[in-house]
């Protein structure tokens, strides 16, 4: 048990720390060096294939999203949605503003059907959304990303664990119970990161990180996903005005380099203006402004907000 000790230096530090036998200590001590050389190994595979990547994205034809006549009644009565009338072409940068409770969050979450329309018609990809059900509306989110305000982390376990979740709707139950994944969705978690800049955090803990690094933790999942549009429901309300920018950039990125539809409901008027291509207006459930950023001026905010225009978050 001495060359063992000599082998492993650690290991009489840890005998000593926790009074342990140097073999419980030594097999402790293996087990560390094992994981720490797999996560070596995996970061060298994810290198070499690294070079040999050849970026070929998959480009739909069909509108990312298309509304016509669509209305949201809630049970007691109120109206969230009002009449839509729009078509979200693919590649697009959208961003929604307009007061709370104007139906922002309601418009983009008819899209993946966390809510259902009352009436009209909604297709997505040129899927009518409102005919899926079971597992066919489950692989339909699948192609749908969706990043929220609080960014959803499992703050206690490591950065490329969080991001193997985008995968668990799609394992056996036995792989999500025990937390198996295969070598190539290792990889596709660590190439999402590396697109995100925070592949040197994989190994890191989630709560270790500060704000901004856990929002692109979020948005590394929803690029494992493959999505082909992203929806973000105020995702730098709670950022400081440096770090919201910085996420915004990689949403423009994302946008730009990825070809991937965004919509992003947004309080933060001119970050809105800066970074989208279009910007919709919402008013009470309606749609008063659809049109091009670079047009929108006060006249066209104050229609939106009727004056009363919100200070950010």
């Amino acid at each position: 048990m001495k060359s063992s000790c000599v082998f492993f230096p650690q290991v009489r530090i840890y005998a000593f720390l926790f009074g342990k036998s140097c073999f419980q200590c030594f097999f402790f001590a293996f087990v560390t060096r094992l994981a720490e050389q797999s996560e070596h190994v995996l970061l060298i595979a994810f290198n070499a294939r690294l070079v040999e990547r050849i970026d070929a994205q998959k480009v739909s034809t069909d509108a990312a999203g298309k509304f016509k006549e669509v209305e949201k009644r809630y049970p007691n009565g109120f109206e969230a949605l009002k009449h839509i009338n729009l078509t979200i072409d693919q590649g697009e940068f959208v961003a929604i503003i307009g007061l709370s409770g104007a139906g922002k969050s309601t418009l983009i979450r008819t899209i993946n059907r966390m809510h259902d329309i009352t009436q009209g018609h909604l297709t997505v990809d040129g899927t009518d959304v409102m005919t899926l059900h079971g597992k066919n509306l489950r692989k339909f989110r699948r192609r749908i990303g969706m990043i929220f305000q609080s960014f959803n982390l499992i703050t206690r376990t490591t950065v490329i664990k969080n991001v193997l979740t985008a995968f668990v709707p799609d394992l056996p139950w036995w792989r999500a119970t025990f937390g198996i994944f295969t070598k190539e969705e290792k990889m596709k978690a660590l190439e999402a990161l590396d697109q995100m800049g925070i592949l040197d955090k994989a190994f890191v803990r989630a709560d270790q990180l500060s704000g901004g690094q856990q929002q692109r933790v979020a948005l590394a999942r929803t690029l494992a996903q493959n999505p082909q549009v992203i929806l973000a429901d105020e995702p730098v309300a709670s950022l400081d005005p440096v770090t919201a920018k910085q996420v915004m950039d990689d949403f423009q990125r994302i946008n730009r380099d990825m070809h991937i539809t965004v919509l992003i409901n947004i309080h933060h008027v001119e970050l809105a203006l800066q970074y989208a291509t279009r910007v919709i207006g919402i008013r009470a459930g309606e749609i008063v402004y659809d049109g091009p950023a670079n047009q929108v001026n006060q006249a066209v905010l104050d229609s939106i907000y009727q004056g009363k225009q919100e200070e950010p978050a």
